[in-house]
């Protein structure tokens, strides 16, 4: 694996739309400097580099104020690039670490130091070659009170997840809603088997995100609006949003940013909802002591 992949969009248009003073992207990742932060041996994807000058020009660009960057699987267990980029940030971010779990209780405290309140559990196959759940639980139970556990998995395992999820000992995110059949409609199966998960616990949340990724149809992704407005609005206190940049294996369907940002009135038309999606409930997350 030698050639390096771009997925994101050169020139992003500015979006219609534009978010509430205080409007976090709750979900993107850096991607090196490679000469600074090297990728993973195990890494499924060898990126160009995304680092964050140019995250936080992407955020201010589309009208945010905070970002929360999420440890991209192409850095493995080597937190260093995502804490490199809180770093840069002025305060303006907080992050999500992948763990080995093994990892020191002097190593979890270090992390939360650096800005991380979560760690993430990834399930895609296509992305990791091992998903220990016993070990997973070990760690989890070792958190700071106040982190909590992002979860990324495939809608044609929620049910053999449902266990796991189950036993989870903090407050769980679920990434892009565990990719979710939208073409199915509101109504469909993988939408249904997602609320029932939501029902299970009612400290579950999601991000409605990556349309570009789970909606087939392509742009304007009228089949995501339709079928994740009604799941945004029943679950409103339990949602968060972000871009996903710089947008990972997306380089053969690289979605303009603006674009996404114009997706947000379509799946929370109202103030209210747009006020919770983007403000309030990252900020119970990422900064709660600023509340």
């Amino acid at each position: 694996m030698s050639d390096r992949i771009i997925s994101w969009h050169g020139n992003p248009s500015k979006p219609t739309f534009v978010p509430p003073a205080g409007a976090i992207d709750a979900h993107c990742h850096v991607f090196g400097p490679m000469a600074e932060f090297p990728f993973s041996a195990k890494a499924k994807y060898l990126p160009d580099d995304a680092g964050p000058e140019q995250l936080f020009a992407l955020r201010d660009h589309l009208g945010f104020a905070r970002n929360v960057i999420v440890q991209a699987s192409c850095h493995g267990t080597n937190n260093a690039a995502t804490l490199n980029g809180i770093a840069k940030s002025n305060g303006k971010a907080r992050g999500v670490a992948v763990v080995d779990p093994a990892i020191s209780d002097a190593e979890i405290a270090a992390l939360h130091e650096g800005g991380m309140r979560g760690i993430r559990f990834n399930f895609l196959k296509r992305l990791v070659d091992d998903a220990p759940k016993d070990k997973f639980l070990e760690v989890a139970a070792r958190l700071p009170k106040d982190w909590h556990i992002v979860i990324y998995f495939e809608a044609d395992i929620l049910e053999e997840m449902r266990p796991f999820i189950a036993a989870l000992p903090r407050l769980v995110v679920v990434d892009h809603m565990g990719r979710p059949d939208v073409t199915q409609g509101p109504n469909g199966p993988d939408i249904k088997a997602f609320r029932s998960l939501l029902e299970s616990r009612d400290d579950i949340w999601f991000k409605p995100t990556c349309p570009d990724r789970l909606d087939p149809t392509g742009t304007p992704w009228n089949a995501f609006a339709d079928a994740i407005a009604p799941l945004v609005a029943d679950y409103q206190d339990r949602v968060i949003w972000g871009t996903d940049w710089p947008h990972p294996n997306m380089q053969d369907n690289i979605p303009d940013d603006g674009h996404l940002v114009d997706m947000i009135p379509r799946i929370a038309p109202t103030a209210e909802l747009q006020q919770k999606l983007l403000v309030t409930n990252p900020m119970r997350l990422y900064w709660p002591e600023e509340l």
